[in-house]
């Protein structure tokens, strides 16, 4: 072989050589990456895991407290409904409680109005009989002709 091809042959050679280790040295980095990211995700998974447990707690919570608000409002909803027909009823017999007796007087008042304006109308047609006859004078009585 000549210089020159054992030259060429070692130059092979120690880029074999350097390849090889860029190869080690690549995988390397790939599997201290890899323990890192894997102790990134198991302190990610540490962290998350009670937030999850909150976060479960506080939405069970909120269903609680809104299945409780709905049966307050439910309940509010029929205490108001029973008052509203209690003030109503209470009203109607109020009203009824006043009503009643103002009509009845109203009632006899219309009836003492009545027998007043049939007062009046027989003390008018007595008056009308009495305007209506013919006067006669004293001395007209006494002409004879």
């Amino acid at each position: 072989m000549t210089d020159t091809a054992e030259l060429f042959l070692g130059v092979i050679a120690v880029a074999v050589l350097v390849m090889a280790l860029i190869q080690v040295g690549a995988i390397i980095a790939g599997l201290r990456l890899a323990k890192r990211v894997d102790r990134m995700a198991d302190q990610l998974e540490r962290d998350v895991k009670p937030l999850l447990a909150n976060l479960t707690k506080v939405s069970s919570e909120a269903a609680r407290a809104a299945t409780m608000a709905a049966a307050q409002i439910e309940r509010f909803d029929k205490v108001f409904t029973e008052l509203t027909q209690r003030v109503d009823y209470t009203l109607a017999a109020a009203q009824n409680f006043v009503t009643g007796p103002a009509r009845q007087g109203m009632a006899v008042m219309t009836g003492v109005k009545a027998m007043i304006d049939a007062f009046r109308g027989i003390r008018e047609a007595t008056r009308r009989r009495h305007a209506s006859r013919p006067v006669v004078d004293d001395e007209e009585s006494l002409f004879i002709g």
